[in-house]
């Protein structure tokens, strides 16, 4: 199935809020297919010719249930400078995280929030995450830092039925945060 912006599933749909399940492994063929179908929409979406032709919005992850999939399986792709940085999990879980905050200077969307909603989201500036790597065919252990970091965290937030706008101040959404790293 290709994703496009009609499949993914909007904040209004309770879904979105649902609990992720673990992900049997060895992958089934059914898994195997949507975390190509997940890397495919990610890697497609930040080229403005297949974005328009596939109806895609810009993105650097996506998680399952962002198509209506309960399931912990999630996909990044970050083109850096020098690298282009890709994961396809399976039941990643963050194993460790610094004391320290980051958050993106001009704050976070997602796929599907529609509305625009401003305001700082502290996230852990350094996180290691254990999993599965579909990619590599093996279990991983990331160590990220910076915006790999908070890509990361976004999307294992989807695995808890949690929107990146839950983690803003609501009385105050750009109050400064001591000592963090901010990421323009």
């Amino acid at each position: 199935m290709r994703i496009t912006l009609d499949t993914i599933v909007k904040d209004n749909d309770p879904i979105l809020r649902t609990k992720s399940e673990d992900v049997a492994l060895p992958l089934s063929m059914e898994d195997r297919q949507l975390l190509n179908d997940m890397i495919t929409y990610v890697r497609d979406s930040t080229d403005p010719e297949l974005a328009e032709k596939y109806n895609l919005r810009p993105a650097v992850g996506i998680a399952a249930i962002q198509v209506g999939v309960p399931k912990k399986m999630l996909a990044i792709v970050i083109h850096e400078e020098e690298e282009t940085i890709e994961h396809l999990l399976v039941n990643p879980r963050i194993v460790s995280n610094s004391a320290q905050y980051a958050y993106l200077k001009m704050g976070e969307g997602c796929l599907s929030v529609v509305d625009e909603y401003q305001g700082y989201v502290p996230r852990s500036a350094r996180i290691t995450v254990e999993g599965f790597d579909a990619l590599k065919n093996q279990n991983v252990r990331i160590r990220a830092r910076g915006y790999e970091a908070i890509v990361l965290q976004h999307e294992l937030d989807h695995f808890k039925g949690t929107l990146f706008y839950d983690r803003i101040n609501k009385e105050d959404p750009f109050k400064e945060i001591d000592d963090a790293m901010i990421i323009d």
